[in-house]
């Protein structure tokens, strides 16, 4: 990498991963790079200090002075812009700018970019699969794994990023090959004042876009802004040119492209409708990007999926018990919801609850009622769960995870599934999502003896 000295002062804010990766990157550069924390003892801390002893550290509340003092401040996506002393660094002509906005201008391979409330990750991965089967160098990252910067200078032939609303929201101009908001639903409303906010971050993943790639069963995920944009697009029962859909014979569920059915649905290894979704948003990602087809269905046959979404962990006494503890919203909940409830006369038996974020359950009400044989309600927020679901709901309340696993296990039905989709966050009760999966994975494996 090439040193470019420059008088610009750049304060990176927040440290942890992405931090740690903004100083990595800028310090290669011969930039003048500071760094300021708002917690005693941030995550990545040793290392800063052990790589680069000359940096300065500012750590504790922030300092508005301090902030005002640079032209150029690197926010990390976990610290919200409208912080006081970003704001008031921003009015005084600092540029506020993040990790994704710095990689835009460096990237050396064309990007494939991913946001969306749900299922970014899984199209994000198995976008990476099929780019791995079409024999191209991908390198994958972002909001996932690798912090995006740290993938550049691999020799990638191919970028696929999963980026959050909070990384787009100081992001100019991606410039991607390709580009997908994949759904919207209510999250993130402890952070934006309203969900039109929220949709207008993550709007920006089309800023310099190619080839936008539209959800036809989500209004929102249509550009704002359509000018010199190519589209192609998914939804179920939509066939058209140009167009990822589906259509039913007596074969079952078929994935199309165009007029042309390209793959039975009972050749995949995914759980659920929303999961067909996913397949064929990142087969419109990756035909956009010049994948082959047979490469990309190739690998859609032998993806297992991702822990902790809709993933199977056991049957025990005629009952499927599902984890899908990265249903960390309402959106995602109700996709598994829909998606996971049995053929014939089965039913669920959900857990849900947890930190709602600021979110409101009325659009679990309705699925629920649909679909579910009863509903187990743990975390701080299960009693707003529970007025939202209203009375014609069994509802019943564990003090512990351990606790709803077995009671679920009590009012299933052979026939059944024992769905762990929480419809908030994790932190009230839990390390994190994955803490909170591996959890109920134990649980549910330490049940009685395997049918």
């Amino acid at each position: 990498m090439s040193v470019i000295t420059s008088d610009r002062r750049t304060l990176v804010v927040g440290l942890g991963k992405t931090g740690l990766s903004c100083v990595r990157y800028l310090s290669a550069q011969g930039r003048d790079v500071a760094v300021a924390d708002s917690r005693e003892a941030p995550p990545g801390l040793d290392d800063l200090r052990a790589g680069w002893p000359d940096i300065p550290v500012h750590l504790g509340p922030f300092d508005k002075a301090l902030f005002a003092s640079f032209n150029e401040l690197i926010v990390s996506p976990g610290i919200s812009i409208a912080e006081p002393a970003i704001a008031d660094a921003a009015r005084q002509g600092a540029r506020i700018r993040g990790d994704i906005d710095l990689f835009a201008e460096a990237a050396d391979a064309p990007v494939v970019a991913i946001t969306g409330s749900n299922g970014k990750t899984t199209v994000t991965t198995l976008l990476g699969e099929m780019a791995r089967a079409a024999g191209r160098k991908v390198e994958i990252g972002g909001n996932i794994g690798t912090p995006a910067l740290d993938l550049l200078g691999r020799g990638a032939e191919l970028y696929a990023l999963e980026l959050s609303s909070f990384q787009l929201e100081t992001t100019a101009e991606l410039n991607a090959l390709a580009a997908t908001v994949l759904n919207v639903s209510d999250d993130h409303l402890d952070r934006y004042p309203n969900k039109m906010a929220y949709f207008q971050a993550k709007q920006r993943i089309f800023r310099g876009c190619q080839n936008a790639i539209v959800n036809l069963d989500d209004a929102l995920s249509t550009p704002m802004e359509r000018d010199n944009l190519r589209f192609f697009c998914f939804g179920f029962h939509r066939v058209n040119p140009n167009t990822f859909s589906t259509r039913e014979d007596d074969q079952g569920t078929w994935l199309t492209f165009g007029f042309d059915s390209i793959l039975n649905a009972g050749e995949l290894k995914l759980l659920g409708q929303h999961n067909l979704s996913n397949v064929m948003a990142a087969l419109a990602l990756g035909h956009a990007a010049g994948l082959p087809m047979d490469a990309m269905l190739s690998a859609a046959r032998k993806f297992n999926g991702l822990p902790h979404r809709c993933e199977f962990i056991r049957r025990l006494k005629g009952v499927d018990y599902i984890n899908d503890s990265k249903g960390t919203n309402v959106g995602a909940s109700v996709a598994a919801i829909e998606s996971l409830v049995p053929e014939n006369e089965g039913k669920l038996v959900l857990i849900a609850g947890g930190e709602s974020k600021g979110a409101e359950f009325s659009a679990l009400a309705v699925p629920v009622r649909t679909c579910c044989r009863a509903v187990i309600l743990i975390g701080a927020d299960a009693h707003q769960i529970a007025s939202a679901l209203g009375s014609d709901v069994q509802v019943h309340f564990a003090t512990t995870l351990a606790e709803a696993v077995k009671t679920s296990g009590k009012l299933a039905l052979e026939g059944d599934r024992v769905l762990f989709s929480p419809a908030c966050a994790s932190f009230d009760m839990f390390r994190d999502y994955i803490d909170r999966g591996d959890q109920f994975r134990d649980l549910v494996r330490s049940l009685g003896e395997v049918s």
